[in-house]
């Protein structure tokens, strides 16, 4: 049976809320990818206010990376949950813990990604109900910065752990980070 997602999916990407924290937080390297090095808390160049102003030709420019690149949410739910809509723009001291935030919000949508598709598994029935279960607090909390600084030594781990005991039901060997 098909999983109900919850009223909000918060993998659904939504530029429009969010403060262009991938232009300024992610760093890349001059390649095949993308025209130019970046280093992580440098706006790109080529961001303009919160829009990219190459985006309608961004292959062209040679960023294909950026093409590809989708933060699974992360970004419009750091700015307007976490961040109230406040964006390092118009306050710069919000720079660093939002850049923090987003990282931290990556890998919490990175898991609930990964849990949900560990419902299409065959899982027994604990397995599933541990499974729901920590699908439902990733979805469901209401995440602090520090929440999020402190994702990754905490439930993430236990995550993890999970995902390593379930493994079991996969026939096929599973790709990097599963």
């Amino acid at each position: 049976m098909p999983e109900t997602l919850p009223e909000t999916d918060h993998l659904k990407t939504d530029c429009s809320k969010c403060a262009a924290l991938c232009c300024i937080a992610l760093a890349f390297d001059k390649g095949k990818d993308f025209a130019f090095d970046k280093n992580p808390g440098e706006p790109c160049p080529n961001l303009s206010g919160h829009s990219c102003s190459i985006h309608d030709r961004l292959t062209e420019e040679g960023f294909p990376g950026c093409v590809a690149y989708d933060c699974l949410g992360a970004g419009n739910r750091v700015v307007q949950e976490v961040f109230g809509g406040r964006s390092w723009q118009s306050d710069p001291r919000l720079t660093r813990p939002m850049m923090e935030a987003f990282s931290g919000m990556r890998e919490v949508h990175k898991r609930i990604d990964l849990l949900r598709a560990a419902g299409d598994l065959p899982l027994d029935a604990g397995d599933d109900r541990v499974r729901r279960d920590f699908l439902a607090r990733l979805e469901q909390h209401r995440w602090s910065g520090a929440e999020l600084n402190d994702f990754e030594v905490g439930l993430a781990l236990e995550i993890d752990i999970f995902f390593h005991g379930i493994r079991k039901y996969v026939p096929v060997e599973l790709p990097e980070g599963w």
